[in-house]
């Protein structure tokens, strides 16, 4: 019999396969096509304090190997939120992981605050969000910033607080250590890369919003690098994401140091993916005479 047991700042996961925010929804739009009973955690699209319109159009273009997306993070704010998502995750056996994003550090405390009264498992706090307060730069790009952000969130949590790292920095390992120090009981990575397209065509961006973030199977080595770095960092447990298709790719992450991880862009073409990775990663186990998940976790040094 084998294992696949995890835990996140003693919260304790059926597997280690999570969705990633932003991809899922809150799980009701892939209800019809996945059993989300066998997810270890369902990690909703960002939660804001008001609703969030998002960007213009277009705001998602294919590129190779992945997607360029710039949706501006949409969506209908906390109070729909708890009224609607919350009670239709409840009838799931998986954890539920809240995605919090917010332009100031007072809007990440009104939801963090909000959600302390309701049945979720984790807040995952989204950090790429730009300081409207800072002049634009993101919470997650000045180590300063990070820990002081984390500081004030898990002053007011009650759940465990996972901080969601940004790659696009110079030393990811710097960020990690500033969330350690301000708190965090989990740490996320990555979020999407910045990266650009143009339509030659009609000589303009494909994004109306000029860059957007870059997801999918490309940007996976660096991801896998990124992980490994924050591993050899901090003491922290890690949820490893970015490019995720297969149980061979989320098997990467847990051997350089990931507890657990997150599918994202898969699921765009794959609806089942997320499921399919964890049974990929069981029939892994059997086949390797693995016992325990926790056997693979940073087995790689």
């Amino acid at each position: 019999m084998i294992s696949t047991k995890v835990k996140l700042a003693g919260v304790e996961l059926k597997n280690p396969v999570m969705t990633a925010s932003g991809t899922f929804g809150s799980g009701a739009e892939y209800g019809e096509f996945v059993d989300l009973n066998r997810l270890g955690a369902v990690v909703t699209k960002g939660v804001a304090n008001v609703p969030w319109a998002g960007n213009p159009t277009p705001r998602v273009a294919e590129v190779y190997g992945g997607m360029l997306n710039a949706i501006g993070l949409q969506n209908p704010g906390i109070d729909v939120f708890v009224k609607r998502d919350i009670p239709f995750l409840k009838q799931y056996d998986t954890r539920i992981a809240v995605n919090v994003c917010g332009r100031t550090t007072e809007d990440y405390l009104e939801v963090t605050e909000r959600l302390g009264e309701e049945p979720v498992d984790l807040l995952e706090i989204n950090i790429s969000c730009p300081n409207v307060k800072e002049g634009g730069i993101a919470f997650g790009q000045d180590p300063k910033a990070v820990e002081a952000i984390t500081r004030a969130v898990k002053d007011r949590a009650r759940q465990p607080v996972i901080m969601k790292l940004s790659p696009n920095v110079t030393d990811i390992g710097e960020m990690a250590r500033a969330a350690e120090a301000g708190g965090a009981d989990v740490i996320s990575l990555i979020n999407t890369l910045t990266g650009m397209k143009i339509d030659i065509n009609r000589r303009t961006f494909a994004l109306a919003n000029k860059t957007g973030g870059m997801s999918g199977p490309a940007v996976k080595p660096v991801a896998v690098r990124m992980v490994y770095q924050v591993a050899q960092a901090v003491k922290l447990p890690i949820i490893g994401m970015g490019g995720i298709v297969t149980a061979e790719d989320a098997l990467e992450f847990l051997m350089a140091g990931a507890t657990a991880v997150s599918v994202g862009t898969a699921n765009f073409f794959r609806p089942c993916a997320a499921t399919e990775v964890a049974e990929g990663i069981e029939r892994f186990m059997e086949k390797e005479g693995v016992g325990d998940i926790t056997e693979l976790i940073g087995c790689v040094k």
